[in-house]
């Protein structure tokens, strides 16, 4: 559906059918005065804006009480934007009741694992499960579908926004009654729930429904299955509301599509958006940069992600920022062309919109210090030039709109039930990262030069030649079949430490570790090592000088096939001469297993090893590869070559034939890479 959008925004004021991408931000003209408005369709002309958000958080202007409805400005703001040949993306502005609403029913207010109530006063404050709140939201959702459903400058619905970014978790009573009716629909039977949550530990057993509720505040270590189960259950309960909201809007406006904005990006994990992606018409993400050493690597590896959410189709990049946020302890402003290639990696990874939170930076409230394509300084600034030039260069790219992105040969597989078990309290240590585990091969494999996908366990496996699995540590029987499958039918697989050793119920796979994995991997392992604190082990990888530093985890491994091979030693700890890396062939595929955390550095020396069964390399030439990162769109007879510069230094492509939409030559022909760079080659489809 995402289509039906773009063939909305390619028809410009002159009605020329050409394709483009969408440019744009959050608009929020309710915190300006009148005579502003006018001014930013004017700017956003000159800087080629397209598309607009609207009315994300205007519940309380477009409702200011309950049987009270002001419309005017909206409408006024939707007729502006239509003539100046600005389409509109219109939210449903539920993402933050207001005060008259609040004030009546403090019941639809989240609670805390501890009973705390979380009051107004910020944004999201409320249940996800709350029947009020739904009713109220509704019937504003409904009103708005009827007021706007044939307005020309709709050309696609925003549910809510960011849902679950501060309430994805509610202990409330409602959530307990909710929470049961889940369960009951998962397990149909006390007795297949008191088995999958192994209530015969700690005298948990339950003997009526009514006795269940949330995992909230305990003396101990709540039930680990119960904790997994709330997980899942509060995800699906955001996904149930989402489906609400879009049911009405489809049943009032079925020609317009409908998105939310997804949160992929650092820490978000909450929300299982691979399971939300079929709920929508086109999936939407928004991403901010965390600084760090991994910054750039992990917003690849998000929209990566986002990519494999959404089935390799174009998505929506709904919001990042122009330069600085307001929420992270040091807000550091963008360099000089950052904001630029920050924006084209999302594009490069299938983003057929690059959209900003917000347009004109505010000069009040809580994310005034939050950068925006307008910020306080106004047009004559450094960061509405960088804008203005952004758009021109997306205008370039206009070949590009509603191509998908070209499959890798090397698959990650991230899983969020692993995510969300691996790192539950009461486990052999608190220091496992599901997702810098998975961070850290995909920047080892950028460094080497070889593309990848970031792909679910949803995802058709058998088109990847290697298939990383980092922490895959929930494997349902299923799961294990499949991915022996995979290996016998000539599928190379790679996996790592804790992975396979409990069921979908969080049950240990007994008579060793990696249990459902185990004989996959020919491997056994009796008791895990988890190090201490910043403890580390020397492992002898091939490629790395010294060989590398292992950190987190060990494994006392012991080899039960005679078809395994060790490809690499504890040097020292206290698994010294013992495998910490293993590779079993099975015919023509093969399970190779890395037993402890090497990082970024580590993985890049033993990938190659890793990687040659299957035959897969770099796609770069010498000189590039770890300096550029290829990503690859194809579509309409082409194929669109995004060489991104990952350094801060020039760097030369050789060896790139095709027709450059953005980026230069030299005299031989070498694409040149200013530092922070990106260009974009096409070329024939092959």
């Amino acid at each position: 559906m995402i289509s039906t959008l773009l063939s909305q925004l390619r028809h410009g004021p002159d009605g020329d059918p050409t394709p483009r991408l969408a440019y744009g931000a959050d608009y929020n003209p309710e915190q300006w005065p009148r005579e502003v408005w006018e001014e930013d369709v004017r700017l956003m002309r000159e800087a080629g804006v397209n598309i607009v958000s609207v009315g994300i958080f205007s519940w309380a202007r477009v409702q200011p009480a309950e049987n009270e409805w002001d419309f005017g400005w909206l409408d006024e703001i939707m007729d502006l934007l239509h003539a100046g040949g600005i389409g509109v993306d219109l939210a449903t502005a539920t993402a933050s009741p207001p005060p008259w609403l609040t004030t009546a029913h403090p019941e639809i207010l989240p609670v805390t694992a501890s009973g705390e109530t979380l009051w107004p006063g910020a944004r999201q404050h409320w249940r996800p499960t709350s029947p009020v709140f739904r009713e109220h939201a509704l019937r504003l959702v409904r009103t708005m579908a009827e007021r706007y459903a044939d307005h020309p400058a709709l050309v696609a619905w925003h549910v809510s926004n960011e849902l679950g970014c501060h309430n994805v978790y509610d202990y409330s009573d409602d959530a307990a009654r909710a929470f049961r009716g889940w369960l009951r629909a998962r397990y149909t039977t006390l007795d297949a729930l008191n088995h999958a949550w192994g209530t015969a530990f700690w005298s948990q057993r339950y003997s009526d429904w009514e006795q269940i509720l949330p995992p909230r505040l305990a003396a101990s270590h709540p039930n680990p299955t119960q904790q997994l189960d709330f997980k899942r259950f509060s995800s699906d309960a955001l996904k149930d509301y989402l489906r609400a909201e879009r049911d009405v809007l489809r049943e009032l406006t079925p020609g317009v599509p409908v998105t939310t904005n997804f949160m992929v990006m650092g820490g978000t994990k909450g929300m299982n958006y691979a399971d939300w992606a079929a709920e929508i018409d086109f999936v939407s993400n928004d991403h901010y940069v965390v600084p760090g050493p991994q910054d750039r690597d992990e917003l690849s590896f998000s929209a990566n992600l986002v990519s494999g959410i959404s089935g390799g189709r174009p998505w929506f990049l709904m919001e990042h920022s122009t330069s600085a946020v307001n929420w992270q302890p040091v807000n550091v402003a963008k360099r000089p062309g950052d904001l630029a290639r920050d924006s084209l990696v999302h594009v490069a990874h299938g983003a057929d919109a690059v959209c900003f939170f917000q347009w004109r930076q505010s000069a009040a409230g809580a994310e005034k210090y939050h950068s925006a394509m307008v910020p306080h300084a106004g047009a004559d600034s450094e960061v509405f030039r960088a804008v203005t030039g952004l758009g021109r260069t997306l205008e370039a790219l206009a070949p590009v709109a509603g191509t998908e992105r070209e499959p890798a040969r090397v698959g990650i597989v991230f899983d969020w039930d692993s995510w969300w078990a691996s790192e539950q309290d009461s486990h052999p240590t608190s220091l496992l990262d599901y997702r810098q585990e998975a961070l850290n091969w995909y920047s080892a494999l950028l460094a080497l030069g070889v593309r990848a996908d970031v792909v679910t366990p949803q995802a058709e496996l058998d088109r990847y030649q290697v298939l990383i699995a980092p922490v895959l540590h929930v494997v349902p029987a299923p799961l294990a079949k499949e991915l022996t499958r995979y290996v016998e039918n000539g599928g190379h697989l790679i996996t790592t430490y804790f992975s396979g050793v409990v069921d979908e119920n969080d049950h240990i796979w007994l008579g060793g570790y990696p249990g459902a994995l185990r004989d996959l991997l020919g491997i056994r392992v009796e008791e895990f090592g988890p190090l201490l604190g910043t403890d580390t082990v020397d492992v002898d990888v091939n490629g790395v000088a010294g060989g590398a530093a292992g950190s987190v985890w060990t494994d006392r491994i012991t080899v039960t096939d005679p078809a395994v091979e060790v490809l690499a030693h504890y040097r020292s700890g206290t698994y010294a001469d013992r495998p910490a890396v293993t590779r079993r062939t099975v015919g023509q595929g093969s399970a190779a297993y890395v037993s402890t955390r090497l990082g970024a550095d580590g993985l890049t020396g033993l990938l190659p090893e890793l990687l040659a069964p299957a035959g897969v390399g770099s796609e770069l030439p010498d000189g590039a590869r770890g300096s550029v990162e290829l990503i690859v769109r194809r579509g309409g007879g082409s194929r669109y070559l995004f060489l991104v510069n990952r350094t801060d230094e020039t760097v030369a492509v050789p060896g790139i034939t095709g027709d450059a939409l953005i980026g230069r030559t030299d005299d031989g022909g070498a694409v040149v890479l200013s530092p922070r760079d990106v260009a974009v080659v096409r070329q024939p489809a092959r």
